[in-house]
């Protein structure tokens, strides 16, 4: 099975614990993020994204980011780490599909 999360704009303390939630409901199927929305990413939920990342390499499953926005990008670099470091599996860029 296969599940998606779309990432709100803000990514910030307040969304962490709903962040949280989506993955613990998600957790043991293949999960893609599509995060063409973010416009901020704070700490507190790239230490969700990097447990979910990590988590889910433990079980076997995989983790993909999808639609990256430049925003998203911009803040992973800032908090130093990329879209490459928070995928287990394939990043895909917009209008991609699996094959």
């Amino acid at each position: 099975m296969s599940d998606a999360i779309d990432l709100p704009p803000v990514l910030d303390l307040v969304a962490a614990p709903g962040l949280l939630e989506s993955f613990v409901q998600r957790r043991g199927d293949r999960l893609c993020i599509d995060a063409s929305r973010v416009q901020r990413l704070g700490a507190q939920c790239l230490q969700i994204l990097l447990a979910a990342r990590n988590a889910w390499a433990e079980d076997g499953n995989a983790l993909d980011i999808q639609n990256p926005s430049e925003d998203f990008t911009a803040s992973l670099e800032l908090l130093g780490t990329s879209v490459g470091g928070l995928t287990n599996g394939t990043q895909k860029a917009s209008g991609e599909t699996d094959r």
